[in-house]
This record gives C-alpha cells, sequence and structure tokens, in this order.
C-alpha cells in the first residue's frame, strides 16, 4: 500500500490514500494533533462515534452486519468496553474504517468519518482540517480538467494525422466535397464503432438530451486510447487494409489499452 497524499494541519502531517476506490485519512496521524495520551480506541468506545458509524454503513454499505452492530452499540460507552478499528471492521463488515499494516500501517477512515474524528480531536482542528482537504480535491480537480484538456489537444493534433492519411490513400480527387466530407464521417465512425461500440449519430439517439458529442462525452482514458487508435488506423490505411479488417484490428487494441489503463490507473497516478 502506497501513500499517494498528504496535508499539513496545524503543524500535523496527515497521509491521504487513495486506496479501496475512495480518499481514506490517516487517523493515527490526524490522533498526534491531540493533546494528552489517547488513543482511537477512546473514540470507538463512545455511543455517539457508533451510531454515527452505524448511519454511514447503513447508507453506503449494503453487506454492512446489523446484529454484530446492535451489539456492540448496546455495550458502547461502558467504561469496560473496548473496541478496536480492527475488530469493528471484522465484526461488522465495515468499510469506513480500515486497519491496515506495513509502511504506511495504521488506522485509516473514509473522509466522512475523517471529519467527525476531527471533531473529537478540536473544533479547531477540524476546521483547519477541512480547509486543508478541500484545498487538495480543487488542486487534484485542476490536474484532472488540465490532463483531460491535454488529452483531447492531443487527440486533435492526431485527428489531423488521421484524415490527412484518409485525404491521401482513400479518396480520389475526383470525389464531390459531399463525398470527401461522408468519408470523414465514415472513418471517425470506424474509430467511434471501435472504441465505443457505435457511431456518432447512435450515440446521439441514445443521449438526445446531452450536450456535445460522443468524443465531448469520453472519459480522459478513452481519450487517450483514441489518439492511439488515430495514428495506428493512418498507418492501416498506408498499409492498404480494407475498413474491415482495420475495425477488427482497432477494436482489438482499444480493448487492449482501456483494460490496461483501467486495471493500472496510470492516468491518475500522473504527479
Amino acid at each position: 500500500m502506497a501513500k499517494n497524499k498528504t496535508i499539513t494541519v496545524q503543524g500535523t502531517e496527515i497521509a491521504i490514500l487513495d486506496q479501496w476506490g475512495e480518499k481514506y485519512i490517516s487517523l493515527t496521524d490526524m490522533l498526534k494533533a491531540k493533546d494528552g495520551d489517547y488513543f482511537i480506541g477512546d473514540w470507538l468506545r463512545n455511543r455517539n462515534t457508533i451510531e454515527f458509524l452505524g448511519v454511514w454503513e447503513s447508507v453506503y454499505n449494503p453487506n454492512f452486519n446489523y446484529v454484530e452492530f446492535d451489539i456492540i452499540k448496546s455495550q458502547a460507552g461502558l467504561n469496560s468496553y473496548r473496541l478496536s478499528v480492527k475488530e469493528w471492521v471484522e465484526k461488522t463488515n465495515a468499510i469506513g474504517l480500515k486497519a491496515t499494516t506495513g509502511r504506511y500501517g495504521g488506522s485509516y477512515a473514509h473522509a466522512d468519518i475523517a471529519f467527525e474524528f476531527g471533531m473529537w480531536i478540536s473544533a479547531e482542528f477540524k476546521v483547519y482540517f477541512v480547509r486543508e482537504f478541500q484545498r487538495l480535491k480543487a488542486d487534484e480537480n485542476d490536474r484532472l480538467k488540465l490532463d483531460w484538456n491535454l488529452q483531447r489537444t492531443l487527440a486533435k493534433i492526431n485527428y489531423h494525422i488521421h484524415t490527412d492519411a484518409i485525404k491521401e490513400i482513400l479518396i480520389p480527387p475526383s470525389l464531390s466535397a459531399d463525398k470527401i466530407n461522408f468519408v470523414y464521417a465514415d472513418e471517425a465512425d470506424l474509430l467511434n464503432m471501435a472504441l465505443f461500440g457505435l457511431t456518432a449519430k447512435q450515440w446521439r439517439m441514445a443521449n438526445p438530451d446531452a450536450d456535445g458529442n460522443i468524443r465531448d462525452a469520453a472519459t480522459l482514458e478513452q481519450l487517450v486510447v483514441l489518439s492511439i487508435m488515430e495514428s495506428i488506423n493512418a498507418v492501416l490505411i498506408h498499409q492498404g487494409l480494407k475498413q474491415n479488417e482495420r475495425l477488427a484490428q482497432l477494436n482489438k487494441v482499444a480493448i487492449t489499452h482501456m483494460n490496461s489503463l483501467l486495471q493500472h490507473n496510470s492516468l491518475k497516478k500522473l504527479p
């Protein structure tokens, strides 16, 4: 497990992991900001904490064990009661808290829950913590927009390479302008079919209220693969392959590259 990001709140450095499909924040690090000798178990044994965690899990976790939760809830707040993050997760099948081992091991919580933990440390700490977390999210969103625009620019550049190959190889000089435009649209839909599984017209019919076109709605990963496919299609055109042969090859390219990008989250790991 790798540490992805950190934020500093009132001099305390706090690790944030992009794991399990969400951002999880180190409660172990946050606890360092609380004065005195406290443990996460002290927060967990509080009845209000247990009730909040139960509500959160009921909203986001369809596999939450309510039977075990009711047992824990009945004991919360008693002086003799003790509960660790690991025990909470194992007994209730909770997903909001995580107990990890290794280099960045410790107790982690989904951001929603970490905000509540911040209040247990102090009201002032929570305010600064929320501000720093929101700043991090804003920075990430700005970077995502930059990456998306960069890939859109790359796709446009490759589009010109693609259309030049079409003009040189597929379009006879005697074709009318209307027919030339048809060939361009036909080749664009070849890529659309290989990547999206439908043509631009089919997408518009399926999404009548959508703004833009099929490519405007593409994900960052799809745009990256599209730019690759345009370059490859230009090469295949020069090689003289028929359209149906190119469609089969481009579809394989799309599947392979999309699987690779989605499995490894390559684009999300860009610094």
